[in-house]
């Protein structure tokens, strides 16, 4: 009889300076993972997060499917909170080793551009990995060497 099998929970090197927070388990099995980009009036500028859901091993995951009703949440809480965005086409890209989809939304008030929020999504044999990052839209810009090392660092 063999037990159960754990997988390792993915692994991230955070960018030097960014405060990792501790998640609180909202599901059983749900791994999340967080850091803080801070200003330095401690103010939160940037935020980046890994999620890693289990998926049951006959269900087909739709990651178009997925990614679309993430990027309509993301632009409906913006707009509820007074917000316009415009979100790029999902289109193909990787997340670790994993074929994965990507959207980045722009989000501006009076018509001025305030922040940036990516999504990328991914699915394992066994595992749905999402990663988002979102922050000010000069932070953003200025971050995008920080973000790409992390990405590069992730190890599913």
């Amino acid at each position: 009889m063999v037990g159960p099998v754990y997988a390792e929970p993915p692994v991230m090197t955070w960018p030097p300076g960014w405060q990792v927070e501790a998640v609180p388990e909202a599901t059983a099995g749900v791994d999340r993972q967080r850091a803080v980009k801070l200003d330095q009036d401690g103010t939160p500028v940037m935020v980046m997060e890994l999620t890693a859901s289990p998926v049951q091993s006959d269900h087909r995951v739709n990651l178009q499917g997925v990614l679309l009703e993430m990027r309509k949440s993301v632009q409906k809480d913006f707009f509820q909170g007074g917000y316009q965005s415009v979100c790029t086409r999902i289109h193909s890209t990787t997340l670790s080793r994993l074929a994965a989809l990507e959207t980045t939304c722009t989000i501006t008030r009076n018509g001025t551009h305030v922040l940036s929020q990516t999504l990328v999504a991914a699915v394992d044999v066994d595992k749905a990995y999402v990663l988002s990052y979102a922050g000010k839209a000069e932070v953003y810009k200025a971050s995008e060497a920080e973000i790409e090392a992390a990405r590069n660092s992730l190890k599913l």
